[in-house]
């Protein structure tokens, strides 16, 4: 195989991730393709793979990007593409650091994330709670257990059955979370999340019968395998099941993702008063400036709140 082949098939291996965790528009995933496909060509002319490029080699590409003239924004939009790039290549193991991120100057202003309020998370369960089958209580426990712990959608994925730790007789019930870089955290389950993943553990055990206990994935692929051959749901999968009920329950495309539950879960905690050290662990965040966006947005509902609500705010 080819080396432009292989480049080529992590640029798309990166943008079906982008979509199907991020719930990436179809008009960002070009943007993504095409910024992704211009710093190719730049380091390809320079002698340089994709995957190796370094610090100075992207330093060179925002500069040549500058005599071109694009403006600011869509020089920072590629710095963006570049960087989310490299970030998937560090989770896949193949490469120990992301140079975007020794960029300079820094992005502009940070990207607020969009988050559901908790009204609309109670009426995206309610339609989630009415749907019955095998394939409800499966997608119920996926959505309980990314908005109960904020797990990106590659770790509720990853996880396997002796993961879990739900005590049936009371005590704490927690998850074991494999993160970025191979870190372990360890990450509390409320009673919903408890009682909708039992409820799919019976489920599964039936659907699976004998293959069960060869099968180690808490969501296995609907063909599996067994053994070494095992495979778990692919986080695409996970994606296209939630935007399903999201329309269902009347959301507008691309508004609920397994990402937005993410967000959901730090902003929620936040404005029920968390501390953001503990939201920083519960996250996996090896920096807690990433854990601070999420500030932003608790910060923008509270002024929305005064604006709406008190007689002498401008309306």
């Amino acid at each position: 195989m080819s080396a432009g082949v292989v480049k080529n098939m992590r640029i798309e291996a990166f943008l079906e991730m982008f979509v199907a965790e991020r719930g990436g528009a179809a008009n960002s995933e070009a943007a993504y393709r095409r910024d992704l496909g211009d710093l190719e060509e730049f380091l390809r002319r320079k002698g340089v793979r994709l995957e190796d490029a370094g610090v100075r080699d992207l330093q060179a590409w925002l500069g040549d990007l500058s005599r071109r003239g694009l403006s600011a924004a869509t020089r920072s939009r590629r710095r963006s593409a570049a960087s989310g790039f490299y970030d998937f290549l560090v989770d896949e193991g193949l490469r120990a650091d992301n140079p975007a991120r020794q960029l300079l100057p820094a992005r502009r202003g940070v990207s607020v994330p969009k988050a559901l309020t908790e009204e609309e998370v109670r009426r995206l369960f309610a339609v989630l709670e009415s749907a019955e089958g095998e394939g409800a209580a499966r997608l119920l426990a996926m959505v309980e257990l990314l908005y109960a712990t904020g797990l990106r959608v590659s770790e509720l994925v990853s996880l396997r059955c002796d993961a879990l730790h739900l005590p049936g007789g009371g005590g704490d019930a927690f998850v074991r979370v494999k993160g970025k870089g191979g870190r372990e955290r360890m990450v509390p389950l409320g009673v919903p999340a408890c009682v909708a993943v039992n409820r799919w553990l019976g489920v599964r055990g039936r659907l699976l019968g004998e293959d069960g206990a060869d099968n180690p994935w808490l969501f296995p692929a609907s063909r599996g395998g067994r053994g070494a051959d095992a495979r778990h749901m692919t986080r695409q999968n996970v994606f296209l099941l939630l935007s399903r009920v999201a329309a269902a329950a009347g959301f507008a495309g691309g508004r609920v993702s397994p990402h937005v539950l993410r967000h959901a879960f730090a902003t929620h905690l936040l404005e029920g008063g968390a501390d953001l050290r503990v939201v920083q662990e519960l996250l996996g965040h090896r920096d807690i400036a990433t854990t601070q966006i999420y500030t932003k947005v608790v910060e923008s509902r509270l002024r929305r709140t005064v604006v709406d609500n008190h007689p002498l705010s401008e309306k």
